[in-house]
């Protein structure tokens, strides 16, 4: 049996999902940006919460973009847009919104405030569904768009995170998406497993915004130890295997998690902060600097809605 529960410790909504068989859970705060805070599995007698989170919502209002948008969502625009400008249907834009540098950074909707508009459980899952109104208020997209996010939590440890968008407009508008979660198992990520498929990285410039060019890449396609290693990257995922497209594992707590991105996202950002306490594995729909360079760039049309899903699983190793 599954149950959704709503706390509200500091005056936000906390959505809680929970798996009553296994005590494995979900939880969402949906005014922050509809962030997963949690995704916990019981181990040694207490829940291990594999999300970097922040200490509550106050604490993700004052310092998200500080903490590297932990956990946020990327829309309408993933990753860095080159100064903050670009071009669409002759006309020149120029985003307002945050900016780290010259370059505008991880799109408008980080830290909106979703609102609840369903929620269910049963027998075989547990989730809700959190939605933002995009209404065109920042000048450099002034485009309408609604943003669904559903969470489910389902048996063995599954969480499934798809996301929506429909333009409410009267024109077509560039649309890209993408998550930047932090995960962590409770210690240094030099001392975790990594995996993931790929062919080819992105090539950056100075100023991580791709090239146009793809680098052969192959070195973490299979378990690898993190130890030093650093990301600030983008990698194409390979879908043409059948293992999945990437795995962290803690080979002392005997955990490990899976990503299975859909073909919806078909980039992988990984990132390592220094602090080496979490690393950041986004998946992402389109490529940094998208709607300059096209790669992965949607044009929604009116009334055209478009849906892109990743799933998450847990797992105990023997």
């Amino acid at each position: 049996m599954f149950s959704v529960n709503i706390t509200h410790p500091d005056q936000a909504a906390h959505v809680v999902l929970k798996d009553e068989s296994n005590g494995t859970i979900a939880e969402v705060i949906p005014s922050c940006g509809a962030i997963l805070h949690r995704f916990a599995i019981p181990h040694q007698g207490a829940l291990l919460n594999l999300i970097d989170p922040y200490i509550d919502a106050a604490d993700f209002h004052e310092h998200s973009t500080a903490k590297g948008f932990k956990g946020c969502k990327l829309s309408p625009f993933v990753c860095r847009l080159k100064e903050g400008t670009y071009h669409h249907a002759s006309q020149t834009y120029k985003i307002e919104k945050f900016y780290l540098g010259k370059h505008a950074l991880h799109g408008l909707l980080y830290d909106a405030p979703f609102v609840i508009t369903e929620q269910h459980a049963d027998q075989a899952s547990a989730f809700v569904v959190a939605q933002f109104e995009y209404m065109g208020t920042d000048k450099g997209y002034p485009f309408q768009f609604t943003c669904k996010v559903r969470y489910e939590l389902r048996s063995n440890h599954q969480l499934l995170i798809s996301t929506e968008l429909t333009n409410t407009g009267k024109a077509s508008i560039p649309v890209s998406d993408g998550w930047h979660p932090y995960f962590s198992f409770g210690g240094k990520i030099d001392d975790l497993h990594l995996e993931f498929q790929s062919k080819y990285m992105l090539e950056f410039d100075d100023a991580l915004l791709p090239t146009g060019n793809l680098i052969p890449y192959d070195q973490f396609n299979s378990l690898k130890k993190i130890e030093d290693q650093f990301f600030d990257n983008c990698f194409v995922l390979n879908f043409d295997t059948d293992q999945p497209l990437c795995v962290i594992r803690d080979e002392v707590k005997k955990l490990q998690l899976e990503i299975r991105p859909e073909r919806s996202y078909p980039y992988l950002q990984i990132y390592t902060p220094p602090h080496r306490n979490s690393i950041a594995i986004e998946n992402l729909s389109a490529a940094p600097d998208a709607f300059n360079n096209g790669i992965g760039l949607i044009e929604l049309a009116p009334a055209d809605s478009v849906s892109f899903v990743t799933h998450y699983i847990l797992s105990y190793l023997s």
